[in-house]
């Protein structure tokens, strides 16, 4: 790939992954969905709140907190209040060296540069990314 086409296909990214950064609720619970897709098992953890409605019809519950693992980058966004804080962390060997709370959009862009890093090392990521920009 050309520089060109990497800074459009890390555009591309960045634009999926704000499309439904208005409603903070749906953002991440689309979000889980494509990162969980995207990612393998344990580079993914979703934290949800569940009220007792949601219990007694088994229902999933809000997600409440997103953390993506992407090599020495682990990336947080948890809702609090209809209130995003998003925070990058480098780790290494489970021992955080540093941590960043950043804007969401600042948060966005981080994590699409990273999984179009991830993408370009694992094909079945690459799949999964390309469908989250196609919005299928």
């Amino acid at each position: 790939m050309t520089e060109s086409n990497d800074a459009l296909s890390l555009d591309l990214v960045a634009a999926a992954l704000r499309a439904d950064s208005a409603d903070l609720v749906v953002y991440a619970r689309v979000l889980a969905a494509s990162l969980s897709e995207a990612l393998p098992p344990d580079s993914v953890t979703v934290d949800r709140e569940r009220s007792m409605s949601d219990r007694m019809r088994g229902r999933p519950g809000e997600v409440s907190r997103i953390v993506a693992r992407l090599g020495d980058q682990v990336m947080s966004l948890s809702v609090r209040g209809g209130r995003p804080a998003a925070e990058i962390c480098r780790e290494v060997r489970g021992v955080v060296l540093s941590r960043q709370p950043v804007p969401l959009n600042e948060w966005t862009a981080a994590l699409a540069g990273a999984l179009v890093t991830h993408a370009e090392r694992n094909a079945v990521a690459a799949q999964a990314l390309r469908k989250l920009v196609a919005g299928s």
